[in-house]
């Protein structure tokens, strides 16, 4: 029987979605594209199909700014999934539409009050509801949930030293002074360098201001700085209270950067609203960049049952990836790749209510194509 995935929000991340649905599932899936913008939902349906040689449908439907079409309605009520690629801010309106039609649900934002407030109206769905199913938040927990799994199973010892999450959307060159091209979302950028951090501190929640914690890593022999920004960690904090002496979400750059943001941030009055005013001054610094690198890195490190050291960790370096002559950039793989891998675990009926980035059963999602083919 054929499923429906509606897809709410045709830009980059919902264009590359859709286009990975399309290439790499099998027959019997229909996809709808959805958006406010006519224009942009043109340019994803000649994205997703143009010189290809699958026959799945891919309809599109303008979505009013608020409230609902009829056209809306009609396409929600034949939807089996709703993937949410919209704003962070509209993610509630998304999640009660897909309540409210039967729809599972999976999303990829990391505003806090926004998935509270999802976590509260799906808590009795009949249907699954699958959040902050990206990069970080999402890939990059559900690989350090594995590395922990592993780890006790190895070691035979469920309290450990610390796990750490580290993540950068790179670009392939960096200059100076600021070491940095935007990939993605600048305003994103500049919020996760302001807002808290939320991390484990002697085996309790706590909160640290972002940029607070720098260190030096080496992956892959090359050397990067990492340092705390907000929103990565996802629900870990709250599955490792008390089996974890630290546990933290940090995001990978290039030497020199943070020395850069700092000096920018203390020019800066606290009185002003410092994710747009950093916004604004890092747009006229740094240049919006195509050739764009993904680094992973995940690590648990704690003492076997013998009281010896021991460290289990994973990375991944991820490239822009090519379909039919279109190409996706690494950031627009590594984030839709884990959605549409929880989109295809929506389908098997498996899940209901309100699953979290520690609740996704690690085994299953890594072998997923979605995420194996990406993540290499």
């Amino acid at each position: 029987m054929t499923k429906t995935i509606f897809i709410a929000g045709s830009g980059g991340i919902g264009e590359a979605a859709a286009l990975l649905l399309r290439e790499w599932s099998d027959d019997g899936l229909s996809i709808i594209l959805g958006d406010i913008n006519e224009g942009s939902l043109a340019k994803a349906k000649d994205f997703v199909t143009s010189g290809s040689s699958r026959t799945t449908a891919v309809e599109t439907v303008l979505m009013p700014r608020e409230g609902e079409s009829d056209e809306m309605r009609e396409a929600f009520e034949r939807a089996d999934v709703l993937l949410d690629c919209s704003p962070g801010g509209q993610a509630p309106r998304m999640a009660g539409y897909a309540k409210e039609f039967g729809m599972h649900y999976a999303n990829l934002t990391e505003y806090v009050a926004e998935t509270d407030a999802i976590i509260e109206l799906a808590k009795d769905a009949e249907t699954g509801f699958i959040l902050q199913t990206g990069l970080a938040p999402g890939f990059i927990n559900v690989q350090a949930m594995a590395l922990y799994r592993e780890f006790v199973s190895k070691f035979e010892n469920e309290i450990v030293e610390r796990v750490a999450m580290k993540v950068g959307a790179l670009t392939a060159h960096a200059h100076e002074p600021h070491y940095y091209g935007f990939t993605w979302s600048p305003i994103g950028v500049a919020t996760e360098y302001v807002k808290d951090s939320r991390v484990i501190r002697d085996f309790k929640i706590a909160e640290r201001p972002a940029l607070s914690s720098r260190e030096t890593i080496v992956i892959g022999a090359r050397t990067y700085e990492a340092d705390l920004t907000s929103g990565g960690a996802a629900d870990l904090p709250d599955f490792f209270a008390g089996k974890a002496r630290e546990v933290d979400y940090k995001t990978l750059r290039y030497p020199g950067h943070y020395d850069w943001v700092e000096s920018i941030v203390e020019t800066l009055p606290k009185n002003e609203s410092l994710p747009d005013r950093l916004q604004e001054l890092m747009i006229q610094a740094i240049p919006s960049v195509e050739d764009d690198l993904v680094v992973v890195h995940a690590s648990v490190d704690g003492f076997d049952s013998n009281g010896r050291r021991r460290m289990l960790e994973k990375a991944y370096f991820v490239e822009p990836l090519e379909i039919n002559g279109k190409r996706l950039r690494a950031i627009q793989t590594t984030t839709a790749g884990p959605l549409c891998q929880s989109a295809m675990m929506l389908l098997t009926g498996k899940y209901k209510g309100v699953v979290l980035q520690s609740q996704i059963d690690p085994a299953d999602f890594m072998r997923g194509r979605f995420v194996a083919d990406i993540y290499r």
